[in-house]
């Protein structure tokens, strides 16, 4: 694991934050490439872009805060504009909206922008997890001797075997957890399932599936999307299950909104079942070959 990357002029470079960006800069060629096809104009495709940005952001970083309630009652100020503790399915959540509402006054239908994201959306998560990895920012998982089992000592959250940060809240007692798994002494770096390279895997999977395989499929408005809903919140309510966060009546805050995705995403399905695949307008020329080879419009 690298948090830091490197320095320039004692600037740090953070490897999370680098991720980050080139999982933004992928998703945003990709989602540009598809809404061109599907007959969306770049400007369009650009400012949906920007939107998700900064409501992904603000969703993620709000979600965040309610799921660690008393790290944010203990230091308000602290938690709260720290660039640390992101939760991703806040930020697709208040992004969606956001899309939502730009799109409808845009009189273009969301989910042929749905449709047109999902792709983009799975891989910028993987790529986003490669950045957990890296940072060794608390999203693995529960103690594990399996072969493949890693410790994060120089982790934004170290593995060691209990750790509070600087209010004296505990992050994490991985020791305590170890001992009562295996009955045996935790060593003092407590070995864990690397929970950010499973999520990359299955997100590069998924990715794949959608992109090359139904990408180009006549389907109906929405039934990409709707498999990407399903997809990804399948992916999440597992690995949810070896990971450390907050239980709510015994499952964590992204496992009751994994399951609201899987039923929102097979309601869609059902509701497409009978649906006639959704008819693209030709997609809109732009550079010097459309400009010579099209008519000027009537002004």
């Amino acid at each position: 694991m690298i948090p830091v990357l490197f320095e320039i002029g004692g600037i740090r470079i953070y490897s999370f934050g680098v991720m980050m960006g080139l999982s933004f800069l992928i998703a945003n060629y990709l989602f540009v490439k598809e809404m061109r096809r599907r007959g969306v104009s770049e400007a369009i495709a650009g400012t949906v872009t920007l939107i998700a940005l900064i409501g992904g952001v603000i969703g993620a970083k709000l979600f965040s805060l309610l799921e660690n309630w008393d790290q944010f009652i203990a230091d308000p100020v602290g938690e709260a504009f720290s660039a640390s503790g992101l939760t991703f399915y806040g930020g697709l959540i208040v992004a969606i909206v956001a899309i939502y509402l730009y799109v409808r006054s845009k009189h273009i239908p969301f989910l042929r922008v749905a449709d047109a994201a999902s792709p983009a959306l799975i891989l910028a998560y993987g790529i986003g997890r490669i950045g957990c990895q890296l940072s060794g920012d608390g999203d693995y998982g529960i103690p594990s001797k399996l072969p493949w089992a890693m410790t994060y000592p120089q982790g934004t959250v170290p593995t060691n075997g209990y750790l509070k940060n600087s209010n004296h809240t505990v992050l994490t007692d991985l020791g305590r957890l170890y001992q009562e798994m295996y009955g045996s002494p935790s060593p003092e770096q407590v070995p864990v399932h690397p929970a950010p390279v499973y999520e990359t895997l299955a997100a590069i999977a998924i990715f794949a599936f959608l992109w090359f395989f139904l990408r180009k499929r006549g389907m109906p408005l929405g039934k990409m999307f709707a498999i990407y809903l399903i997809l990804a919140g399948v992916e999440r309510l597992l690995v949810e299950f070896i990971r450390l966060n907050p239980l709510y009546l015994g499952l964590s805050q992204a496992q009751w909104i994994s399951i609201g995705m899987i039923a929102l995403g097979s309601f869609m399905i059902y509701r497409t079942r009978s649906a006639a695949p959704d008819t693209l307008p030709a997609p809109e020329k732009t550079g010097r070959r459309a400009r010579a080879g099209s008519p000027r419009p009537a002004r």
